[in-house]
């Protein structure tokens, strides 16, 4: 007969360490918290002979993974910072471009007929030689196969090349929709017109939106403010961020000269662009003029149209005036 095995006393053992589990926790707690001393503010109270009373310690939290549109704002704030990723980026986005793809077809199928039509000559040559005895000597039972062969293949080739002449055609003749306009490349992050252009792209984006708001129709079924009112300060505030980005081009190309110039010279530069930025934030006010101006005739569309509409008008007539003096200037 087999022996059967006691497990009485493994089971007094196990029950044993079971009942000082406790224990264990406590010491682990104290030892960790030795490594993480509490801080006051958390709740925890002052180490006394070497231990801390307070309760269990709550695992540190874990940092989350950022999400797919954080970790693409911050790959974008990193491409405008590096010139060379801007750079990259630039010319991918030209690459990808509707216009650009459109050109490549253009130049392959262009490629592909010259092919073609090349194909097609050289064998209508042969063809022609062979036919008429001039390659090989006079015409007999191979070569009259050959020449309609040749013959054969210079009409399936002279096919393809009609055909690729008709897709070629139809290419150039076909007229792409404009496609929509990204915003313009920030300046370099240690140039003084980089914090004026974040604040003119801002400016731009609530002013297109208001704007919007205002073309609207209200329950009345009219427009808040007239669309001409309306369609004169959107021409107004591209005139006048056309020349405050000219502005901003002024003064990196000064402040790429001022970085090549030598040291004697840089004051003066240095002055320039200092002067420059002045007449950029001026700009910049004005613009963000215009943009209260709309967002009060916005606030004001259900009773005060008028004011509204006059406020707008002001607001659009200045900022005019000011995109004329900064076109003059440049």
């Amino acid at each position: 007969m087999t022996k059967r095995r006691d497990f009485s006393e493994f089971n007094a053992k196990l029950e044993k360490h079971i009942e000082r589990l406790p224990d264990y926790a406590q010491r682990a707690q104290e030892k960790l918290q030795r490594y993480f001393p509490p801080a006051d503010e958390a709740g925890g109270k002052p180490q006394q002979n070497g231990r801390t009373q307070r309760g269990p310690v709550s695992p540190p939290p874990v940092p989350r993974r950022p999400s797919a549109p954080a970790a693409s704002a911050v790959f974008s704030t990193v491409a405008g910072q590096v010139p060379a990723v801007a750079e990259v980026r630039a010319k991918w986005q030209r690459w990808n471009e509707p216009g650009a793809k459109h050109q490549r077809r253009i130049r392959r199928t262009s490629r592909v007929l010259t092919l073609w039509v090349l194909i097609t000559i050289l064998l209508g040559i042969l063809t022609v030689l062979t036919a008429t005895g001039l390659l090989g000597g006079a015409v007999a039972g191979p070569e009259i196969g050959q020449a309609v062969f040749s013959g054969f293949a210079t009409l399936v080739f002279g096919t393809f090349s009609v055909r690729t002449a008709l897709r070629l055609r139809e290419l150039k003749k076909l007229e792409l929709p404009a496609a929509p306009s990204g915003p313009p490349p920030l300046p370099a992050a240690g140039s003084a017109a980089r914090e004026p252009m974040e604040r003119l792209a801002e400016s731009e984006a609530s002013l297109r939106e208001l704007l919007r708001q205002l073309s609207a129709p209200t329950s009345l079924g009219t427009a808040a403010v007239p669309e001409v009112s309306v369609a004169d300060a959107r021409a107004t505030a591209d005139e006048a961020a056309r020349a405050l980005r000219g502005l901003a081009d002024r003064i990196q190309a000064i402040e790429r000269g001022r970085n090549s110039a030598p040291e004697r010279e840089r004051s003066a530069l240095q002055a320039a662009v200092a002067k420059l930025r002045e007449q950029l934030d001026d700009g910049i006010e004005g613009y963000g003029g215009l943009v209260a101006a709309a967002g009060r005739a916005v606030a004001a569309s259900s009773d005060g149209l008028g004011t509204s509409r006059e406020a707008l008008t002001d607001a659009t007539d200045r900022l005019a005036g000011l995109a004329l003096a900064l076109r003059d200037l440049g």
